[in-house]
């Protein structure tokens, strides 16, 4: 039974008010799969958002964006150096050699679930030169990590310089983009750095089922409707999914939506002191908390996720109650 007190994670809220009423507007006709009006608005919303130019194209899930935008980088004999506690690594039931018809990711480590120049560095210079190893063709970053720390600009520009100089794509799973770029207080352009491509996450931050898949080379976004049609993944009513999207960043909703949930998320941090893993930077928290603990929490009608590293797991979201973020702080201080 699902809990008052919710913090399991971020996909058990609801759709906004706002997103809803965009898909009741969308309902009228018009040209079916991605001919539609609304979709043909994205590159544009998105390349003003963004300040340079992109093309963009649609999915309904993470693991689809993120694997149709690798699919356009690495070939089936390469590999995608990424953080092992990754998303494409951890959760997504081997979806990326699935679409990727074999590649292998190769992983690397980095506190926080996060890559740095010498992770990435390491895991090159394990490859030998030649037809016999698996050569990496990108690097996958995630922004917020897996621990919901983000990347700040300059660690962006680092990786890309060096993906650069090794002839790697870059990509970016943004499925808590927005949440990275409201604790980070930048622009989105500084937030997703020198990335190649972006799975920008809107279901998780008030959309239904929705994610912007940003290419920064428009050529990679042909590809990537092919790969995303034969895939089984456009829609035949395509203007719903986009009108999702745009109702998220057309006025900043997306930032705003974050910035909530990263708000709630600062009230727990609050009363977990030193019992935190990592002091908050989005929407997630880890808490060190013992069996018993955790007993006594769920008892009082607080429902999270038990973590592997042994933490427990809470999630905040756009419409976290204040009066829930509190009472949580509370009972977790009182322990």
């Amino acid at each position: 039974m699902a809990s008052s007190r919710q913090f399991l994670s971020d996909n058990a809220a609801r759709v906004h008010p706002r997103v809803w009423q965009a898909m009741r507007d969308a309902d009228g006709p018009d040209l079916p799969y991605d001919g539609d009006a609304l979709s043909k608005r994205l590159d544009v919303v998105f390349s003003d958002l963004f300040g340079r130019p992109c093309a963009v194209i649609w999915a309904s899930t993470g693991t689809a964006a993120n694997c149709l935008a690798l699919a356009t980088m690495v070939e089936p004999h390469g590999g995608v150096v990424c953080h092992r506690e990754s998303h494409i690594e951890s959760d997504e039931c081997g979806a990326p050699g699935f679409y990727l018809h074999g590649a292998k990711l190769l992983l690397a480590d980095g506190s926080g679930a996060k890559l740095d120049v010498g992770g990435i560095e390491a895991v090159l210079a394990g490859i030998t030169r030649g037809i016999h190893q698996v050569q990496a063709h990108a690097v996958s970053i995630t922004q917020a990590s897996e621990y919901g720390l983000a990347y700040a600009p300059d660690e962006l520009v680092a990786i890309g310089a060096l993906a650069r100089a090794h002839g790697l794509g870059l990509h970016m799973d943004g499925a808590r983009f927005a949440n990275a770029a409201a604790w980070l207080g930048c622009s989105a352009a500084e937030a997703a750095g020198p990335v190649d491509a972006l799975s920008f996450g809107c279901t998780k931050n008030g959309a239904m089922d929705a994610e912007a898949l940003l290419f920064f080379d428009e050529g990679k976004a042909d590809l990537a409707r092919w790969r995303r049609k034969r895939a089984g993944h456009l829609h035949s009513k395509g203007r719903f999914v986009a009108a999702q999207i745009l109702a998220l960043v057309e006025h900043g909703l997306w930032l705003e939506l974050a910035g909530q949930a990263n708000a709630a998320a600062a009230e727990i941090a609050g009363g977990a002191g030193g019992r935190l893993l990592f002091a908050p930077q989005s929407n997630e928290l880890f808490v060190r908390l013992t069996p018993a603990e955790r007993a006594t929490l769920r008892g009082q009608g607080f429902a999270f996720y038990d973590w592997d590293d042994g933490t427990a797991r809470f999630v905040c979201s756009w419409d976290t109650r204040q009066e829930d973020a509190l009472a949580l702080a509370r009972a977790i201080a009182a322990i």
